[in-house]
């Protein structure tokens, strides 16, 4: 399989992660697409908005069907899912209590509120989760935690991964040499994404210095 140079926009070569993501897909095909995925869920930092669209681009360019793109982009969500699934497992609730209880402005309370969360939302959490930028990944950990039958882990999943990967490989597969405008759209979608989380966190750390202010002021 021989790829000719990518074009993006006004650039002829690719950069970064589009770069290693053609190669990958360059040196095993469709798999490597899915494998790259695989490891975009493992290593947040890598993102999928890059590698869909340009794992759909391919596709169009007949060096891989459509349909290849979607089941090994979608196979690699569900593994490395998986992967992070098990690690919450292997760390276990105790653990993972003994570990939080030593960060600093946080009380087992805390854990107990966001258990109790997970308990009634963790199925929408783990579906809805896996078209979050960031949480896509992080929402594996609690689900292994808490120990959420794998199936419906697995199931909920793929039905989440499906929906995200489908809507950005057909965007590059119909975008063709202007896949990388998915990209930027959805980069605004991640900045709000983390300003709101940013914003949660102030929150928290703001009411949990006014708590333990009333505490010792009662004291």
């Amino acid at each position: 399989m021989s790829y000719l140079p990518l074009q993006t926009g006004n650039e002829s070569t690719l950069g970064g992660v589009a770069d290693w993501a053609v190669t990958m897909m360059e040196t095993i095909g469709a798999p490597g697409a899915g494998l790259a995925i695989a490891l975009e869920n493992l290593f947040p930092p890598l993102p999928s908005e890059v590698i869909l669209p340009l794992a759909g681009f391919t596709a169009s360019r007949g060096d891989f069907t459509l349909f290849e793109a979607l089941f090994w982009t979608t196979a690699g969500s569900v593994v490395g899912a998986y992967l992070l699934y098990l690690l919450g497992v292997l760390l276990g609730r105790d653990r993972m209590r003994t570990l939080v209880s030593k960060v600093p402005l946080v009380d087992l309370e805390d854990v107990d509120s966001v258990e109790a969360w997970f308990d009634r939302h963790g199925y929408k959490a783990v579906f809805f989760g896996r078209m979050v930028p960031i949480f896509r990944s992080l929402v594996s950990i609690p689900a292994g935690i808490e120990r959420m039958p794998v199936w419906k882990f697995l199931g909920l999943t793929l039905a989440g991964s499906l929906i995200w990967n489908t809507i950005f490989v057909l965007s590059g597969y119909y975008l063709g040499e202007n896949w990388h405008l998915v990209e930027q759209y959805a980069g605004i979608f991640q900045k709000l994404v983390i300003a709101a989380v940013v914003l949660v966190v102030a929150f928290f750390i703001v009411s949990k210095v006014r708590k333990v202010r009333r505490k010792r002021e009662a004291s």
